[in-house]
């Protein structure tokens, strides 16, 4: 597709019902109350002359070019900040506007630097194209004097250019060029709401300023892009234009980092990538972006990624490059072998969260018909799967219920286990806007994240609950709630089990289950927790978004459940506005669940054992299916330290740094006789493997991703894969090494084949997506449209299940031995287990993992902040330096798992979920200690995996 702007109408949409009429330009117009003058002119095609306007942030009215006329009225106002009137009349083009705004623009270009040929911004600059608008063709006023891009010295000598500031990794703020504007200013409030950035002096000493004499990487700017978005002129440039050149095509496609699924615009130079712009029309971002989609994309063209196949015999063994062929060959013949030497269930695969639906689907069929076993699981075993059961069980379906939009009606916003502004940045951008409106806010979190208090955001209630403790303080909620008559009886007894519920009822009620009894055990103030479940119940829209501090823990699913159940009791089912919304941590985890990725379930999430949907699958795919449940990750380790599982197939996962026990998954892993790693880089399950299948970016292919509001995105290849093959190519090709017949063309038929098969995404199609832009499963004859909102006139399973949610505490426990708790979680700039931000600039902002511990703990072991430490526990140890701070409570200590050198994962136990086996990473008991280096297993570790990364061409090469 060719680069064409998208059109900017200067001020933000009105959703008013009430329509009014004017006249501009003789036109006749109707829009929206409350739209501006301005954007009424533009959405008929009228263009007005803007600097300061931009339909990303409020209107300002200061550059003073948007001037209109009106009849009847005085003088000339802005029309960014005149709303509209029935029956006015409107000029914006009159003898005296012109006069007026080429006097502006001439004021203007009197104190900006003519340098236009060799700019970066040339040909994508407003200041250049509005001086073109008004007609501007000389200017009156030279450079003598003051102007607001020079700088003196002390003594008013020696006036000079302003240095620009290069300190960001991805842009650079040239003050030369700043026409003070204040759009960057007001995207940074208004947009991402960080509050980094201020105008600086006043006349010509007025200047963009990232802080008190701070540049940009030292400032609180978290690089989310939109002040470089809303730049109408060079002052703030991406480093990539400046270097690249303007951009001549782009693409829309999604992001693959976080499950927000932002769209963004690929802007291309051929098929080298100028940029990541977000697109306006994208419904889950509206155009905003975080650090990572808008500028941590170089990882795909790094240094390190392998682009041809490779093999070995032995773990020990260099890694010989082979053709494509040879690849497939080798690896269908292992798989071959070993399932005839130890049976059709000794071999399986791992689907992957970063890879399309359409290749998801592919690799689970491939292990289906192929494999002839259920052997298939997924990265959503160690993050969400309690989501998938804990809400199927009490709503019927195994997602969320809102779509991000529904975050703008909300009243009462509980955030449980998750951390918003570092995990789905964008998402937490859109909360804390909504927070600033004056909707209220209840953290329920054992450490302190930035939405506890940030910049004109203060959580009503923090509840800093001790780390295990989830299902008593929501149970807790509950009993306030019941035991105060603050149920919604309408809606309970219209939408659920009326029995259920008094049953559920008279077990919240309970006097154990009351805020005084749990206290002791939650650490939470009882006074806090009855005002929070109060406000909850009684302020309105109440919504709750929770995250892996939900879900990964013994009683994850559990917790889920009491969710649901606070939820319905409440009656914030069903409407814009409320719902319980799981944030999904990678890209498509949700499309991974519903392209049947789970060993007990088939695409759709219905059983294998269902007569009636195996016979759909088996005369599509012409075999006969097993209707066995297969083995989850866990069991495939344990089954391969047994000897009885020989063979895995692992597309885009990394599991020995991203699954928990790392010793265990080692062990596992190393009893297998042929391991296969299809990914971009040799990660840490390659240190284990006996063939390498290079993967492609997102960028690099064609398919789709659902985020974590079930929204089907499309995803565009913007360039040819610099390994030969997308992902899917390379499973339909091992497919076919394997005897089955595939001959997909193109990922567009394997969507048909899923929406054939799939209920819930019956009339989904790439054409379909092409109109709709996305749309939002179920998408099927009973929802056309798709489906923004779940359960709004019933719940998928009929009446709603409420389910009694007894705590019992996790078999981790402290003692003398290991005294403290260990939780873990993410931090902004990084990604997962960081094998794409880590060979990107962001390592910047997190060049290692740090262990987080409370001023007192450290006192008392006699830790300074930096200091190397020792975390021990029952399963292992490492070392990392530490981060004193009073964000995490005394007793809690928290780190991230980014880093392999740290391996936060070798301390994390086998402990799980009840229902789902899903590990609990947030509740490990550990002891801290002063360390003067790595452990020895981290030296071990390091040793292997150096070995097991050598290539025997590149070897050659060296010597």
């Amino acid at each position: 597709m060719l680069l064409v702007p998208e059109t900017d109408f200067g001020t933000p949409a009105s959703h008013a019902e009430k329509m009014i009429t004017l006249t501009i330009d003789g036109r006749e117009i109707t829009v929206p109350e409350g739209t501006s003058i301005m954007r009424a002119s533009m959405e008929a095609g009228i263009q007005v002359p803007k600097l300061c306007a931009t339909d990303m942030v409020d209107a300002f009215g200061s550059c003073r070019l948007c001037l209109i006329e009106i009849d009847g009225r005085n003088g000339t106002p802005a029309s960014c900040t005149t709303p509209v009137a029935p029956g006015l009349v409107v000029h914006t083009q009159t003898a005296r506007l012109k006069d007026i705004r080429k006097g502006v623009m001439e004021l203007y270009i009197s104190d900006h630097p003519l340098d236009c040929l060799t700019c970066a911004a040339n040909g994508d600059c407003e200041l250049q194209d509005m001086a073109g608008a008004v007609g501007l063709r000389d200017v009156r006023y030279g450079y003598e004097g003051d102007n607001h891009v020079k700088a003196r010295d002390s003594d008013g000598t020696n006036a000079r250019w302003m240095p620009k500031d290069e300190s960001n990794p991805y842009f650079t703020y040239d003050p030369s060029k700043c026409i003070v504007c204040s759009r960057c200013v007001r995207a940074c409030e208004e947009v991402q709401g960080t509050f980094a950035l201020t105008i600086e002096g006043r006349g010509f000493d007025s200047r963009v300023s990232p802080g008190q004499h701070e540049d940009f990487l030292s400032s609180e700017c978290v690089s989310c892009g939109a002040c470089v978005q809303a730049c109408p002129t060079a002052t703030l440039t991406e480093k990539s234009v400046i270097a690249i050149g303007q951009p001549e095509h782009s693409v829309v496609t999604t992001c693959a980092y976080c499950g927000v699924g932002c769209s963004f615009k690929a802007e291309m130079r051929g098929e080298e990538l100028v940029r990541m712009v977000p697109w306006k029309d994208g419904q889950a971002n509206r155009g905003h972006s975080c650090v990572k989609g808008r500028f941590a994309y170089g990882y795909s063209t790094h240094k390190e990624r392998i682009l041809n196949p490779m093999i070995r015999e032995k773990v020990t063994d260099p890694w010989r490059e082979v053709s494509w062929e040879e690849a497939f060959a080798h690896t269908a013949a292992e798989f071959r072998r070993i399932q005839y030497q130890y049976g059709r269930e000794s071999i399986g695969g791992i689907t992957s969260s970063r890879c399309t639906n359409e290749e998801t689907y592919l690799v689970q069929k491939l292990i289906r018909a192929g494999f002839g076993n259920n052997n298939v699981d997924t990265c959503a075993r160690v993050c969400h799967s309690p989501t998938g059961y804990g809400l199927g069980q009490a709503f019927g379906t195994s997602a969320g219920t809102q779509n991000f939009d529904s975050v703008e009606k909300t009243d009462v916003v509980i955030v449980i286990g998750a951390n918003p502004t570092d995990g789905h940045p964008v998402f937490g951008s859109r909360l804390k806007k909504r927070l600033r409106q004056g909707a209220k806010l209840i953290v329920i979190d054992p450490r302190r994240i930035d939405l506890v208090r940030s910049p004109h955001v203060e959580a009503a209630y923090h509840l800093p609950l001790r780390p295990g403790t989830n299902v008593a303080v929501v149970t807790a909620l509950a009993h306030v709630i019941v035991t105060e008559g603050l149920c919604d009886e309408d809606f309970i007894r219209t939408r659920c089990d009326w029995s259920e519920f008094e049953d559920w009822a008279g077990f919240v009620s309970e006097e154990r289950h009351s805020p005084e009894a749990t206290e002791a055990l939650t650490g939470v103030p009882s006074e806090a927790l009855r005002g929070a479940a109060r406000l909850f119940a009684t302020g309105g829209n109440g919504s709750i978004y929770y995250g892996l501090g939900v879900t990964e823990h013994s009683q994850g699913s559990t917790t889920v459940m009491a969710i649901a159940n606070l939820a319905m009791a409440t009656g914030n089912i069903g409407r814009p506005g409320v719902g319980v919304n799981p944030l999904r941590g990678q890209n498509n985890v949700q499309g991974s669940c519903d392209m049947g990725s789970f060993p007990h379930e088939l695409p759709g999430y219905r059983h294998v054992s269902d007569d009636a949907t195996r016979d759909i699958f088996e005369k599509l795919w012409g075999v006969t299916l097993s209707d066995e449940p297969g083995l989850r990750i866990p069991n495939m380790l344990d089954a391969a330290v047994d000897g009885s599982f020989k063979g895995l197939y692992i597309q885009g996962e990394d599991i020995l740094q991203s699954d928990p026990d790392t010793k265990h998954v080692a062990a596992g892993l190393a009893a297998m006789e042929c391991v296969v790693v299809q990914d971009l880089f040799l990660n840490e399950t390659a240190n284990y493997a006996h063939v390498f299948l290079p993967g492609s970016t997102f960028l690099e292919k064609d398919g789709t991703f659902t985020n974590a509001e079930r929204r089907i995105n499309r995803v565009r290849k913007v360039m040819t894969p610099r390994n030969g093959y997308a992902d899917w190519e390379v499973t339909q090709n091992l497919a076919r090494a394997m005897g089955l017949t595939w001959d997909y063309t193109h990922p567009s038929q394997v969507m048909d084949e899923i929406a054939a098969t799939t209920p819930s995404f019956a009339k989904v199609s790439y054409a379909y997506l092409e109109e709709k832009g996305s749309v939002q499963w179920p998408c099927n004859e009973k929802a056309p449209e798709g489906s923004p909102i779940m359960h709004v006139d019933g719940f998928v399973r009929g009446k709603g299940k409420f389910i009694r949610t007894e705590y019992v505490a996790t078999d981790e426990k402290t003692g003398p031995r290991f005294p403290l708790l260990l939780t873990t979680g993410r931090i902004l700039s990084q990604y997962n287990v960081g094998a794409q931000t880590r060979r990107t600039e962001n390592v910047v902002w997190h060049e290692e993992d740090r262990l987080e511990i409370h001023p007192h703990d450290a006192e008392l072991r006699g830790i300074r902040d930096g200091d190397w430490v020792r975390l021990a526990s029952r399963s292992g140890e490492t070392t990392l330096r530490s981060l004193i701070t009073d964000r995490v409570a005394t007793g809690v200590v928290y780190t991230t798992f980014h880093h392999p050198t740290t391996q936060a994962n070798v301390i994390t136990t086998d402990f799980s979920d009840w229902a789902t086996n899903c590990p609990e990473y947030k509740v490990t008991a550990v002891q801290i200690s002063p360390s003067n280096g790595p452990s020895e297993w981290q030296t071990e570790y390091e040793d292997q995996a150096r070995q097991s990364r050598r290539i025997a061409a590149k070897l050659e090469a060296a010597e």
